[in-house]
This record gives C-alpha cells, sequence and structure tokens, in this order.
C-alpha cells in the first residue's frame, strides 16, 4: 500500500477533529451506520475511500495494532473500489488470508508493510466480492500472524452500499 493511503487511514482521528481549511486533511463525506466515506487529494491525486472497523475481533486477547477494512477509489488510475485490509500485525509468510460473504469466498495476497496488508488475490475476484457486500450482512476476514496466531475480524455491512455510492459520486466514477 502506499505511504499516502497508511497515512491517511493512521491520521483520520486527527483529520476527523482538525479543521476542513487543512489542504490535506480527508474530507467526511458521510457516515451510514458501521461505514464511513471520505475523499482526499494526495501525492498520487485524488482519492475517496469508505472504511469501517471490525464488530468482532477473535482472539480478542491478542495485542494488534488498528484494524480497517477499506474500498478505494483512484480516479486517475481509474481504480473503482479496491478491496484492503489493514490487519493491525505482520502476516506470517505463505499463509492464506480470505474475505468472505456468505457463500463468496476470496483469497488474498499479503504484503508486510508496517502492519500487515492484504487485498484481492485474483482481480476478477474484486467485483463479485463488492457486490456480495452490498447483497450481504458481514463479512469475514482470516489470516494468520508471523507468530503464527490465526484470526477472524467480522464487520458489519450495514450502510457500505450507501458510502460506496457516495464516494464513487465524489470520484465521479
Amino acid at each position: 500500500m502506499p505511504l499516502s493511503r497508511l497515512a491517511l487511514i493512521a491520521a483520520l482521528p486527527v483529520f476527523v477533529l482538525a479543521s476542513a481549511s487543512a489542504a490535506s486533511a480527508p474530507t467526511l463525506l458521510g457516515v451510514s451506520k458501521a461505514w464511513t466515506a471520505y475523499q482526499a487529494d494526495t501525492g498520487d491525486g485524488k482519492v475517496c475511500y469508505v472504511l469501517a472497523k471490525p464488530k468482532l475481533i477473535e482472539p480478542r486477547n491478542v495485542a494488534r495494532d488498528p484494524i480497517y477494512l477499506m474500498l478505494s477509489d483512484w480516479p486517475d488510475r481509474k481504480v473503482k473500489g479496491e478491496f484492503e485490509v489493514l490487519f493491525g500485525y505482520p502476516y506470517k509468510d505463505g499463509e492464506e488470508a480470505t474475505a468472505e460473504v456468505g457463500s463468496e469466498k476470496v483469497e488474498l495476497f499479503t504484503r508486510n508493510d508496517g502492519d500487515g496488508e492484504a487485498w484481492v488475490k485474483d482481480p476478477a475476484d474484486e467485483d463479485r466480492l463488492r457486490e456480495a457486500m452490498r447483497k450481504g450482512n458481514a463479512l469475514i476476514v482470516t489470516g494468520v500472524s508471523q507468530r503464527g496466531t490465526h484470526t477472524r475480524d467480522v464487520y458489519s455491512l450495514d450502510g457500505v452500499s450507501a458510502m460506496l455510492d457516495k464516494a464513487h459520486a465524489a470520484c465521479g466514477l
């Protein structure tokens, strides 16, 4: 993940409280239940994104950095709704990570830039996953940390459609 996106996520609490006049601060587009939409200008161009935190984290007793699920639009790159997970820990090399909504399950590829991130492995699966997210109730993401801990994070999908529509409109996609 480009550093600019990681910086956007890491700074969200500050940006939400910061003055709207700050040029680099994301603009809040809206909030709908579990999901929030933003627009920002980065060194890589305009980005619109929606994000959520998991409603359930398993196991609960494991220390992790902040955990987010994000879908991003990058109009200059013609990217719409790129799926990305920040797991809050580095991944174990060679271990599979997955995202699942109902019977729709996709493999994720992982990269350990900081806390560990994952994206949809096969680009052909990305549209199917987004469509399942619009229709589903929950998304389950699983992974394995470098220490061998198996994790399962459950995200509510309440509000994702409304916020995706806002982000797409703000980025003209």
